[in-house]
């Protein structure tokens, strides 16, 4: 299988590392962080002016139309640097409209930078998101959702977000301001900083989405959450070897030691199972094949390899590892957060093998 990429995929790669580098910065990044929203303005301004908010969507909203796999790009490279920004949830959000022709104005918004969108998909109560405890109830020709959605992702700037709630008829994606009346917020401190917020509805009005808008949304947060994970974990590697080149014990470079080596070998592997599982699941949903399997294939190697690629990376580089002033800790921060997320590794494992 030849997961190359194209010209035009290799330019928003080039474009967006170009970008990252630049603006994701040390000091950027921890002022974003003590904002407590998580999210960096003057970065997301330019990736909007730049275009690569809109390389994923379609063209008659103001995209690119490259697709599931041009966000995987993106996400890749936002993760190498972990830059603060909403990317993962306002692309998977719009893709899924996209997917389902729906809200076609907001989807151009957010291909502009004037609005951003995030998900409400995970609950405090472990259950499957694909089946939710949220309740959406009838309302003349809407619903008014009732429930509680946890660790909402970028929620602090939102315009607007999906939720996923169950209805008579079955487990059901809706679409609602952040805003709304029966919407109350209640800021949370995450592992990765994110602006992450609890959501009470409490009778909130809503819109329903097409039917199989949520195995779409849930299938898009999956891939892109393994696509940024995959990263962060080649990040913090490329971290570790800078690292272990340099600093010297016993009269000789760290990396030359055959322990340190092995575990250098051993996280390049993982990270390159990830990456191969990343563009084996983005590939088949761009060509419209069933892609949920590897979907979830995906996201288990980014629960358990991710988290054990930045778990030796932080290991590898000792004391320095656990320094906030050091850059490494934050791809520990952002590797562990994701290795959580949607039920993690064994919630994962379970879905798979059912699917099996």
């Amino acid at each position: 299988m030849d997961f190359t990429l194209g010209e035009e995929l290799e330019a928003v790669r080039d474009l967006a590392r170009q970008i990252f580098t630049d603006h994701a910065t040390q000091e950027r990044i921890r002022a974003a962080e003590q904002s407590g929203t998580g999210t960096d303005q003057a970065l997301w301004a330019e990736l909007a002016s730049a275009g690569l908010l809109g390389v994923a969507l379609p063209e008659d909203a103001g995209g690119a139309g490259l697709g599931v796999e041009a966000m995987c790009v993106l996400l890749e490279e936002q993760g190498r640097t972990v830059a603060p920004v909403p990317l993962w949830p306002s692309l998977a959000a719009a893709l899924t409209l996209a997917a389902h022709n729906t809200s076609g104005l907001l989807v151009s918004g957010v291909a502009d930078g004037t609005a951003r969108l995030t998900l409400a998909l995970e609950e405090f109560a472990p259950a499957d998101p694909a089946h939710p405890r949220c309740e959406a109830v009838r309302d003349g020709d809407g619903w008014r959702l009732t429930g509680t959605k946890a660790c909402v992702p970028y929620a602090d700037g939102a315009d607007f977000m999906l939720v996923a709630a169950g209805t008579p008829g079955g487990p059901g994606l809706f679409l609602l301001g952040t805003g709304v009346d029966g919407t109350s917020w209640e800021h949370i401190g995450t592992t990765a900083h994110d602006g992450a917020g609890t959501l009470v509805l409490d009778g909130a009005p809503a819109q329903q989405l097409p039917a199989g808008s949520l195995d779409t949304a849930l299938r898009l947060a999956r891939v892109a959450l393994a696509a940024v994970q995959t990263g962060v974990a080649d990040g913090a590697l490329r971290l570790a070897a800078d690292y272990l080149s340099t600093r010297e014990q016993f009269g000789r470079p760290l990396g030359t030691f055959q322990a340190a080596q092995h575990q250098l070998a051993d996280c390049y592997i993982e990270i390159d199972a990830l990456r191969v599982c990343v563009w084996h699941a983005a590939s088949l949903i761009a060509a419209g094949e069933d892609a949920d399997t590897a979907v979830l294939v995906a996201k288990w190697w980014s629960d358990e390899g991710g988290l054990n690629v930045v778990h030796r990376v932080q290991h590898l580089h000792g004391g320095i590892g656990v320094d906030v002033d050091y850059p490494v800790h934050r791809h520990f921060l952002w590797g562990k957060q994701i290795s959580g997320m949607l039920g993690g590794a064994s919630a994962g494992l379970e879905t798979l093998g059912a699917a099996l």
